[in-house]
């Protein structure tokens, strides 16, 4: 069996083995030594990587009670190797562990419930529980989750013997026996778990909620612990900088000041569409009873697009397309005609486009060249009846 160096210092991050066995495998040569202070994935905590022997280790995992680190190149069974942690990575590991730990301790008390998931993912860890909480609630727990940090309460790790484990209350998934690892955190939780953790909890350094959703019978959250906690406040705190300085509005109430933009912005746009709508009437009057037109409008949104070709087609007696864009950009296009479907449709076959619509109204774009697209409406024989 391997010795476990990892148990014994979590901080371990050199050390020399000798290997056991070597034998290639999916993805890179499985290896197993005599001690490793490889971490290998379990409990929803990613495996280690690192090297041995100058050879990347790509992963860690368990099988048979041997921890197998997949290589990246085969190492001789009978030589003795040193071994190197991702330091960085394994550290980043031990925070979200230990920050989740704390976090799942305060929410299971206050909320009398179970912690039913856990996974410690690239981006942030995800815990699921089996009772609804709001976000105001949670944000409470966080409040007490970092109050912790800031006291440095210490992490300890125990194996109580059976009649100890029997009377003591501990977070499990489900009952255990025998050799049972205990971790603690002094007034704010007692685990059973095999992974790696802190020393004291300031070395978290922070707590950080990302997210909250219904879950099955209660909620899954989204969290950051430590580096990945600082990253996310300082990338946030960077934007919000950003927003006051275009806002011209103190840091404390950019939210204020997007919301009075906002409502400036739908005041606009609203007076926008209406003299929109009275210059597509304008239109309209001008070519009543014209038949079919073809009109090019540029500056134009989509649905003003829409509007221009619906209020043109009903006064001009016959079908009606809009256009708008530039050579080289494309053109967007909304056509107006009982055939609307169909016109589109052999538009976008000469005219390198895409887009198509029902009841009499067709939306899409083309690549095509303007003149590409009048010499479609003016000689296609399919186009006959457009414009």
């Amino acid at each position: 069996m391997t010795e476990r160096l990892y148990y014994q210092d979590a901080y371990l991050r050199e050390f020399t083995a000798a290997v056991r066995s070597c034998a290639q495998g999916k993805g890179g040569w499985l290896v197993t030594l005599d001690r490793t202070a490889f971490y290998p994935e379990g409990g929803g905590q990613p495996g280690d990587r690192g090297t041995l022997g100058g050879v990347p280790v790509l992963d860690t995992h368990e099988q048979g009670g041997e921890v197998v680190h997949l290589c990246a190149a085969p190492l001789p069974a009978g030589e003795t190797v040193s071994g190197a942690l991702d330091w960085d990575r394994r550290f980043d590991h031990m925070q979200q562990h230990s920050g989740e730990h704390i976090l799942s301790g305060i929410l299971c008390r206050r909320f009398s419930c179970d912690n039913v998931g856990f996974h410690l993912g690239a981006e942030c860890v995800v815990i699921d529980f089996n009772a609804p909480m709001g976000w105001e609630e949670l944000l409470e727990a966080e409040a007490e989750a970092n109050a912790v940090l800031w006291e440095n309460r210490p992490f300890l790790v125990s194996h109580p013997g059976p009649e100890e484990l029997e009377a003591l209350p501990y977070r499990s998934k489900k009952a255990l026996s025998g050799d049972v690892r205990i971790v603690e955190c002094p007034g704010a939780d007692r685990c059973a778990c095999c992974g790696t953790h802190v020393r004291a909890a300031g070395e978290i350094g922070l707590i950080k909620l990302l997210s909250v959703k219904p879950f099955r019978e209660g909620v899954r959250i989204e969290m950051l612990a430590g580096r990945r906690a600082y990253e996310y406040v300082r990338r946030i705190s960077a934007q919000n900088h950003a927003v006051s300085v275009l806002t011209s509005a103190p840091e404390t109430d950019t939210a204020g000041a997007v919301e009075r933009l906002k409502t400036e912005l739908a005041e606009s746009q609203y007076r926008s569409v209406g003299l929109e709508n009275r210059l597509f009437a304008h239109l309209a009057e001008q070519y009543a009873g014209r038949g079919d037109v073809l009109l090019r409008q540029d500056g134009l949104s989509s649905d003003a697009l829409r509007r221009c070709a619906l209020a043109v087609a009903e006064k001009c007696g016959g079908a009606c397309a809009v256009f708008s864009g530039a050579d080289g950009e494309g053109y967007r296009y909304a056509l107006s005609s009982p055939d609307a479907s169909g016109l589109a449709k052999r538009l976008n076959a000469a005219c390198a486009g895409r887009g198509g619509g029902k009841n009499a109204l067709a939306q899409g774009s083309v690549s095509g060249a303007w003149q590409q697209i009048l010499d479609f409406f003016q000689n296609d024989a399919g186009a006959r009846s457009a414009p």
